[in-house]
């Protein structure tokens, strides 16, 4: 498997040599290419080598021999029928197959039509030579099978724990926290070289491990006609004015700037790792963010700013893509996003932005990695990029080193005049909550705790805007700072939405102090910071625009485990699962939520669904992108 697998990756550099040799090192690809090889290699090992210890001595030897043959087999065929087959998929798709490859054999009939009609010569050929192949390498094994006899107890005793753990290491290849996938092998921006870098048996297992996690809106909570979907889920005041006439991108809309400049602004946004308004003391928290404190007077502060999730990517997903939650997993993480799903570095890069994410982990966690450099994002800087770190955690760099390395990353991008737009994803509040000596005074004793941790987070932020506010591209550049989620989202009600509620800050540029008052989601900050750079254009953002309108009723959805919420500032519509909706208020000044006895009427009903509805339609259509992106 590993020599057919590199000379399938060898073969296939040299033919998309231009882009390979343009997007990296050759050779460093080609061994992170072995390095996936080997992960595949060890899951298909796996079953024959949990079934030695029953059958690889004694009488059970005959079986478990011709099991291992026909297993191996069955493994080269799928080997090699995949890679013989992923150069005409990449001419299709310009990557390698992937859940497209299986997702059509629900249409047997249409496919085989299809291959026939139009890939006679492929299919035919790609059989013939996987035949050919298997029928030789079956010959070779057993020659070398037939002369293998059984195992002694002994030597299989003392050999079958070495081996299972040479298997697990191959197949987890990482001692970080989080097993290999094929994220920590999109280290380039260019999708294909990044998928031409793993094998493609790998990418479709993976990708089908990830179908798991696709749960439909509508097999959960219900459905509605599409028609009165789209008509409830946009029926908004926000978008009444707005003409959606594109039926294969059924959200694209025309955004008109409130704010007109004779140079769009740059963009930093600083996504914050679990700092819910728990810590935020004028948000009713405690006292541990006495610099975000004092940020506030100085821009424009979100007062009732609620998260769409529980998790980072839910939060990625949200701020950086202004995509509505779903009951499946965050977009980051599911195959048909990995590739033309938008982000605001595809409106921005199309403007000449260089677009950067910046975190001061490994960036393949989560699959962040993947996502960005799938979606218009053109560089990623993490650890590894991170010069001479002086403090290094369990998951990362420390919050200062981050904000030294994106200060000197933007000041390069001054200076080069060149417009950029930044995602800077913090990481030192975070459990086991690491952060160097002597920077703060510690809230509480001891010193590794959430508190003390939000603190140093606090204060790493603070001093990078205080330096920020001293640099000529200041005047130029808008600031967001918000949330991913809070730290911990718990509490004994149907939906905690009091651990929803998380801070939210734009500054920088020519802004003017002001306090948002009505409710508001992450979705809402795209379309605001698009509108206050100056920039109009067409986008398939649903969210609000809050420099056109900042004082209207405003809503928040929010996705809790199986349960979803749509809140109309206090008003609360509760879906869940195999179960009736529920309706309550929620008093933010107590943070409390208050069941009512009382169904949702039909008309609060139908409009929830919509909003969860919605998302899942456009993410499987693959139907959330700017024209021409597909």
């Amino acid at each position: 498997m590993l020599l057919l697998l590199s000379l399938s990756r060898g073969a296939l550099f040299s033919w998309q040599f231009e882009r390979v040799s343009a997007a990296g090192d050759v050779s460093t690809m080609l061994l992170q290419g072995i390095r996936a090889d080997l992960i595949f290699i060890g899951l298909w090992l796996v079953i024959p080598l949990l079934l030695a210890p029953l059958l690889a001595y004694g009488r059970g030897f005959a079986l478990w021999r011709r099991f291992s043959h026909v297993w191996v087999l069955l493994g080269l065929c799928l080997v090699i029928f995949v890679e013989v087959s992923t150069p005409q998929f990449i001419m299709q798709y310009d990557i390698r197959p992937n859940r497209l490859y299986v997702e059509y054999l629900k249409y047997p009939k249409e496919v085989f039509s299809t291959l026939w009609q139009g890939y006679r010569a492929m299919l035919l050929g790609g059989i013939a030579l996987t035949l050919i192949l298997l029928w030789g390498l079956h010959r070779l094994f057993l020659r070398v099978t037939a002369a293998t006899q059984p195992f002694t107890a002994k030597t299989l005793w003392l050999s079958w724990p070495l081996v299972v753990l040479l298997v697990f290491a191959a197949v987890r290849s990482t001692t970080e926290h989080r097993p290999a996938n094929p994220a920590l092998f999109a280290i380039t921006s260019d999708a294909l070289v990044n998928s031409l870098i793993i094998n493609s048996p790998y990418s479709v297992f993976y990708a089908l491990y990830s179908m798991r996690h696709e749960a439909r809106s509508s097999e959960i909570y219900g459905r509605l006609p599409e028609n009165e979907m789209f008509k409830l889920a946009l029926d908004w005041p926000w978008l009444q004015q707005a003409v959606f006439n594109d039926a294969t991108i059924p959200t694209l809309h025309q955004q008109q700037a409130s704010v007109t400049r004779t140079k769009p602004l740059n963009l930093v946004i600083i996504l914050q790792e679990s700092l819910g308004a728990t810590f935020v003391e004028s948000l009713g928290g405690l006292a541990v963010t006495p610099e975000l404190e004092k940020l506030k007077h100085d821009g424009w502060w979100f007062e009732q700013m609620y998260a769409t999730g529980t998790r980072s990517v839910r939060g990625i997903e949200a701020v950086v893509s202004g995509f509505m939650p779903t009951p499946a997993q965050s977009v980051v993480k599911l195959s048909l996003a990995q590739q033309n799903f938008y982000t605001l570095g595809s409106t921005l890069s199309r403007l000449g932005y260089n677009t950067s994410f910046i975190y001061g982990g490994e960036a393949h966690f989560d699959n962040m990695r993947s996502f960005f450099t799938g979606n218009d994002i053109d560089q990623v800087i993490d650890l590894a990029q991170i010069p001479n770190p002086v403090f290094v955690g369990s998951w990362g760099a420390s919050d200062e080193d981050l904000f030294t390395t994106t200060a000197t990353h933007l000041a390069d991008l001054h200076q080069q005049q060149k417009p950029f737009f930044s995602l800077v994803f913090t990481s030192s509040n975070h459990t086991p909550f690491e952060f160097p000596d002597g920077r703060i005074g510690l809230y509480e004793e001891p010193k590794a705790t959430m508190n003390n941790a939000v603190k140093y987070a606090d204060f790493a932020l603070g001093k990078f805007i205080e330096q920020a506010k001293k640099q000529p591209y200041w005047q130029d550049t808008l600031f967001l700072v918000v949330a991913d989620h809070d730290n911990r989202v718990y509490g004994n009600n149907l939906v905690p939405v009091e651990k929803f509620h998380i801070p939210a800050l734009i500054l920088g540029a020519d802004l003017t102090a002001k306090r948002i008052t009505p409710v508001a989601s992450q979705i809402d900050l795209a379309p605001t910071l698009l509108s206050l750079m100056g920039i109009s254009t067409s986008t398939p953002l649903v969210g609000r625009d809050f420099s056109t309108d900042d004082s209207s009723p405003g809503r928040a959805l929010m996705q809790f485990d199986q349960y979803f919420a749509l809140m109309q500032e206090q008003q609360v519509t509760i879906l869940r699962p195999g179960q009736l909706p529920v309706s309550a208020r929620y008093n933010p000044q107590l943070k409390q939520l208050q069941l009512s006895a009382q169904a949702p009427s039909t008309e609060q009903v139908k409009r929830a669904l919509a909003q969860v509805l919605l998302p899942s339609y456009l993410y499987r259509q693959q139907q959330y992108h700017l024209p021409g992106a597909l």
